[in-house]
């Protein structure tokens, strides 16, 4: 049965996500060629961007600070596609939802100790060669107000 268009503009959200130091650092790690767990990559950490987990690197850095890895954001950015997905009036058939694609659009870089709202509302609703697609976007600002990243995804639901 294929997705109803009349859920265009429905909208997901305020999802609240506060920024932990140990999480950007376990981010860093799985993003990294290094071992897991933490610990160990923390011991040995040639192929780790210090800015991504040394606070006296991130502080003599331009941003001040330890900062998290751009895709980090999937943390918090992905609450209102998933609040989407899983809407029971959507109707999404879970089991043949396929990742389309993701875009990412960065503003500010995310720090320890941010609190990020993000929202989202569903943009298009399709169809094309016998599979639906839903497309929401979403905006994430930090607790200044100052917007973080604007992020769109794609799902492509077959039938």
């Amino acid at each position: 049965m294929p997705l109803d268009p009349k859920f265009v503009g429905r909208s997901y959200g305020p999802f609240t996500y506060t920024v932990g130091l140990e999480k950007i650092r376990e981010f860093a790690v799985a993003i990294s060629p290094l071992p897991l767990p933490y610990d160990l990559a923390r011991q040995s950490p040639e192929g780790l961007r210090p800015i991504y987990h040394d606070e006296a690197a991130g502080k003599a850095s331009r941003h001040g600070s330890v900062i998290a890895p751009p895709t980090f954001c999937v943390n918090f950015a992905m609450a209102p596609f998933l609040r989407a997905v899983l809407d029971p009036e959507v109707k999404v058939d879970v089991a043949m939802l396929l990742h389309g694609e993701q875009e990412f659009d960065f503003h500010e870089p995310v720090r320890p100790g941010d609190v990020i709202t993000t929202t989202g509302k569903i943009d298009q609703i399709y169809e094309k060669a016998q599979k639906d697609f839903l497309v929401v976007s979403t905006d994430s600002k930090n607790q200044h107000g100052r917007p973080v990243v604007h992020a769109v995804w794609t799902a492509v639901i077959r039938r």
